[in-house]
């Protein structure tokens, strides 16, 4: 899961998305306002913020750097740009990697050796 954390005016604004089920989720003051599925190289949502300003994630992948990127824009304008790079992508493929191994090498476990 990547996330994309910003403060805009007094509103806190949260991008999630998932690199493996292409779940993407998009949160203002800690509630969803947007959501949807996105197997694409790029996604735009557009929400509302709390004070009836309109606003909108753009999320893309650089095929120059790798860089998954989210431009934030109110009014149209360019607020911000946030970036991560292709290795914090790859450590949260790992880590789900991990997760999953473990709990199915648990799994097993329970079958072959039940309580």
């Amino acid at each position: 899961m990547v996330s994309f954390k910003y403060e805009l005016n007094q509103d806190s604004v949260e991008l999630q998305a998932s690199d493996w089920f292409g779940i993407e989720r998009v949160f203002v003051n800690g509630q969803m306002v947007s959501r949807k599925l996105n197997f694409g190289p790029n996604s735009v949502h557009k929400i509302q913020l709390k004070d009836g300003e309109d606003c909108s994630f753009k999320l893309f992948i650089d095929p120059q750097t790798d860089e998954l990127t989210c431009r934030i824009y109110k009014h149209n304008q360019l607020i911000t740009s946030l970036k991560q790079g292709k290795n914090s992508l790859i450590q949260g493929q790992k880590m789900l990697q991990q997760g999953l191994l473990l709990g199915s090498s648990l799994a097993l476990l329970a079958v072959l050796f039940p309580f």
